[in-house]
């Protein structure tokens, strides 16, 4: 029997600048959802990726000096390699650069044209250029300036084409209003109050004063404008009007859009316009999140208050911060970001409560019967409520997955993780290993932790899925035992279990001196992007003592092509490189490995100094030196081009 179809969504991010904490919420969450999803044997379709025209584009590639997708590659790879560290399974990535998107929206705006719902006119009002948003002055903030952003405006005139709204203002009202497809429902009463009820105006689609964007093809003076060209990768990245895919039949209309609440109104009404127009489905649910603050202020950019989640999971873990983030975030409302909520976060749920609970039990195994325990155990009325609390878990959690309402899943998954912690209390374990005779007793109590603890963890995999096997193995849980079918289900491990000593899940910290540290770090960070957007030039180390020609000579600089690389144990900082350096392989160690994952370098072309003396690092011997640029407290290693044979000389 073929399985139940899953579709689900993020926005596609648009590539201004490097993402951060802030863009993760959205991403986690949804990759949360399709894993459990998965678990419960759907055939998911996962998507996410990038919004990569408009005029700001092209207008940050031109400081830059570089073109428009030169520049949106180097920051669609920032995006893909967070997404792999934050262990984001999606299942398909699109980027509105891709050939058979730009060919969906070219028949998706003719098709609107020659439905009779885009004609020529022209467009006269306020424009946001970050937000890429005409707006009337009726809308704009009460200093006037963009709603969204609350940054300025400018006077725009300009030839545009349009899409008329009005036509479906009443059918988007009863969308709205008499179904559930947008949650949470309070959201509802703010947009027709604020869009349809003073009627719906019709939606700029086109713009001549600026050319990265997809061509109309009727009238190439004009592209298309952002919001038919974002809004249809929902369904080009199924192969709607191209031949690239053929999901289309399959998983349309959409599970589940999320999105964050300052886009709302494009998904909640503009894209239910155009999908009427189309004749087409409407999605099922879209699920609008507040934003993650930071001392009360939305995280930006411009503000200087972002957070990079790679300083934050380099100390503490990918699965802590995804944890943090969803567990924080209740849906519809916005969650406050700062140090000290996270840290105690951390240490209150993760390290004290299932880090001890884990610990805890696997020792107790471990101490009263060498790890194995017996088949003979004695139950107690006393055990009920925690048996039942774990039985009956997982139908909570399937109804948070339902609502989408992840920050309630995790805090029901953590209630059962406490009444545990509360039952070792209870049956106070080391009393009983004092009697011979409570031994069937103490086994059963046991017993009945590592079943608690299974699963909790079964359910808990959605969210955390890197660190949740690690605790399988040391409770001793096979792939099957810790199924989505086995998680309803008390009784699944073998009576006579082994478990594992192993490392700490989740070490507690120190909260006053982790918050010192971090409180630099990010200020640095901050100072950091500041000092990125300044001038060439500017804050650059002065120049080196003057040296004579023969001096430079003395370095013998060669191209050379990485042909592996892997961390070095217990050293954070080090990367060991293998590199061909035209006349064989040699190895070098270079300190590069808070900027680059060893996937990152391989097969890449470096210059290698290749004449310094060998050196010992950690213990590792180091046959020369990578060339690297330092950007403020980074390194950047500089490529060469690949077709440069290897061995060639710089002079």
């Amino acid at each position: 029997m073929s399985k139940k179809p899953f579709y689900i969504t993020t926005p596609i991010y648009y590539p201004s600048g490097n993402p951060h904490i802030g863009h993760c919420y959205t991403t986690v969450a949804c990759d949360s959802i399709a894993r459990y999803r998965r678990m419960q044997g759907y055939d998911v379709m996962f998507l996410t990726g990038t919004d990569e025209h408009g005029q700001k584009i092209e207008q940050k590639a031109a400081e830059k000096g570089v073109t428009p997708k030169q520049y949106v590659d180097e920051i669609v790879e920032i995006f893909k390699n967070l997404w792999s560290y934050m262990n984001i399974s999606y299942d398909r990535y699109i980027r509105t650069t891709d050939d058979y998107h730009v060919k969906t929206v070219q028949t998706i705006f003719k098709a609107l044209y020659d439905k009779g719902y885009i004609y020529k006119g022209e467009y006269k009002g306020k424009y946001c250029t970050p937000c890429e948003s005409f707006w009337t002055e009726s809308q704009l903030d009460e200093n006037g300036k963009c709603p969204e952003c609350h940054r300025d405006v400018v006077e725009a005139k300009e030839e545009a084409y349009f899409f008329k709204m009005s036509p479906f203002a009443d059918r988007i009202e009863k969308l709205l209003t008499e179904t559930d497809y947008l949650q949470p429902k309070t959201r509802a009463v703010e947009l027709v109050n604020n869009f349809i009820k003073p009627g719906l105006e019709d939606l700029c689609v086109s713009r001549t004063s600026f050319k990265w964007g997809i061509p109309v093809t009727f009238d190439d003076k004009h592209v298309v404008y952002v919001w038919i060209d974002a809004l249809s990768n929902y369904i080009s990245a199924l192969g709607y009007e191209n031949e690239q895919y053929n999901d289309f039949e399959k998983f349309w209309p959409a599970d589940v859009h999320m999105v964050a609440k300052d886009i709302m109104r494009f998904h909640a009404i503009i894209w239910p316009a155009m999908l009427m127009a189309l004749e087409l489905p409407l999605p099922k649910h879209l699920a609008v999140h507040g934003w993650i603050t930071f001392n009360g202020q939305k995280m930006s950019k411009s503000l200087g208050n972002v957070v990079d989640p790679l300083v934050l999971g380099e100390r503490y873990g990918a699965d802590s911060i995804r944890y943090h983030i969803l567990r924080e975030m209740a849906l519809g409302a916005d969650s406050s970001f700062s140090n000290e909520i996270m840290i105690n976060r951390i240490n209150s749920d993760l390290a004290n409560d299932l880090g001890n609970l884990v610990s805890r039990t696997v020792a107790m195994v471990i101490k009263y019967f060498d790890g194995t325990l017996p088949i003979e155990k004695q139950s107690d009325p006393m055990d009920e409520e925690l048996v039942n609390m774990a039985k009956a878990l997982r139908g909570i959690v399937d109804e948070c997955i339902d609502n989408t309402t992840l920050n309630i899943a995790l805090a029901e998954i953590f209630k059962v993780i406490s009444r545990a912690n509360k039952y070792i209390d209870e049956t106070a374990p080391w009393v009983l290993a004092k009697d011979e005779a409570n031994k069937p007793r103490l086994a059963a109590v046991l017993y009945n932790l590592l079943e608690a603890i299974r699963i909790s963890t079964s359910l808990l995999s959605a969210f955390m899925p890197s660190t949740m096997p690690k605790v399988w193995e040391q409770i001793g849980a096979t792939a099957d035992d810790v199924s989505y079918e086995n998680a309803a289900t008390f009784g699944v491990l073998p009576q006579d279990i082994t478990v594992h000593k192993g490392d700490i899940i989740f070490p507690r910290i120190d909260v006053d001196k982790e918050i010192e540290e971090l409180n630099a770090l990010i200020t640095a960070q901050a100072e950091k992007a500041k000092a990125a957007e300044d001038k060439d030039g500017v804050n650059l180390e002065p120049l080196a003592d003057i040296i004579g020609i023969d001096d430079f000579f003395k370095a013998d600089l060669r191209i050379a092509e990485v042909k592996s690389c892997e961390k070095i144990p217990k050293a954070k900082k080090l990367l060991k490189l293998i590199v061909n350096d035209g006349f064989g392989e040699r190895q070098v160690v270079s300190g590069i490995a808070k900027w680059y994952a060893p996937e990152d370098l391989i097969g890449k072309k470096i210059i290698l100094v290749a004449n310094l003396s060998p050196a010992k690092l950690c213990g590792v011997e180091s046959n020369g030196m990578i060339v690297a640029a330092s950007v403020g407290e980074d390194a950047k290693v500089i490529f060469v081009d690949k077709d440069i044979p290897n061995g060639s000389r710089l002079s």
